[in-house]
């Protein structure tokens, strides 16, 4: 909708009617699974029973709440060092990859620049298969050939961070080279000729105007990766980050304790949200 173009009421009716179904869409199942994070039953789902907090708090009989289901909160634990692991690594690579990318001309850039996009678009699943099979192999063959256990190339926490940092990688390029395709490289210019070695004018001018791009490529990959269930339900071990601990007690028929777990990840990811936009606009 263009809106220099002046439109009839009708049309204006059904375009308002239109977003707000749209966003009714996409908001109603987050507004159920957290109404019935608060429903006094052992199920989740109708019909409602009252309201309650049990599945939060409570530590007694069949209502054991998330605060106090030492499963749940180990696997939380682990998906949060998962994230920071592949985060940290993602957005120190993804550093290079802009500057790579931005500032230098080489042969085969194009074609390196579609590779590293090719994350994107392959789907989870294969792309956890591949790193799958393929560590599998190279673990395989020094244990056959060489007597050489190489326990981090079996499934894993050590696979799983590998297959994260294999797409979120890609993300905080794009984020990064964005930001800084628009540094005026005048600047880096005027610190060399006062003095400043190449290295030094780059962390002393370059990486504080990236630091908005950089904190919210991270603030994006950490929700990525701890979110993310079909590259590491083919790469996990025996220890289940969330994603994958939830899948199985959904399984197995779970209580409402899973719906208080999205309720915190809705909190969680909307604080995060908040905060990354009120760094942008600190940052203008």
């Amino acid at each position: 909708m263009i809106p220099s173009i002046k439109q009839s009421k009708i049309f204006n009716r059904l375009y308002i009617s239109y977003l707000v179904w749209f966003f009714v869409f996409l908001a109603a199942p987050l507004i159920v699974v957290g109404v019935f994070a608060f429903n006094d039953s052992l199920f989740p789902s109708f019909p409602w029973q009252g309201g309650t907090l049990d599945w939060f708090f409570s530590d007694s009989g069949k209502k054991i709440g998330i605060f106090h289901d030492s499963e749940l909160l180990g696997s939380i634990g682990l998906s949060i060092m998962i994230a920071f692991m592949a985060t940290f690594f993602a957005v120190l690579v993804a550093c290079s990859n802009a500057f790579l990318f931005e500032r230098y001309d080489f042969p085969g850039k194009s074609l390196l620049y579609v590779l590293m996009l090719l994350p994107l678009v392959i789907p989870g699943v294969l792309l956890g298969v591949s790193i799958l099979v393929f560590s599998s192999e190279i673990a395989n063959y020094f244990e056959d050939y060489w007597m050489i256990d190489l326990e981090f190339l079996r499934p894993g926490i050590t696979l799983v961070v590998i297959g994260q940092f294999a797409f979120i990688t890609t993300i905080s390029t794009l984020i990064i080279a964005a930001r800084l395709r628009k540094f005026d490289r005048t600047l880096e210019e005027a610190a060399l000729n006062l003095g400043a070695s190449p290295f030094v004018a780059v962390l002393t001018i370059t990486i504080p105007y990236l630091k908005p791009a950089i904190i919210g490529a991270a603030i994006v990959c950490f929700l990525m990766s701890f979110e993310n269930f079909n590259t590491t339900f083919m790469l996990v071990g025996s220890d289940a980050p969330l994603t994958v601990a939830m899948f199985e007690r959904l399984r197995e028929g779970s209580t409402p304790v899973l719906n208080a777990i999205s309720v915190l990840l809705m909190l969680g990811s909307g604080l995060l949200a908040i905060a990354n936009i009120s760094l942008q606009k600190k940052q203008q």
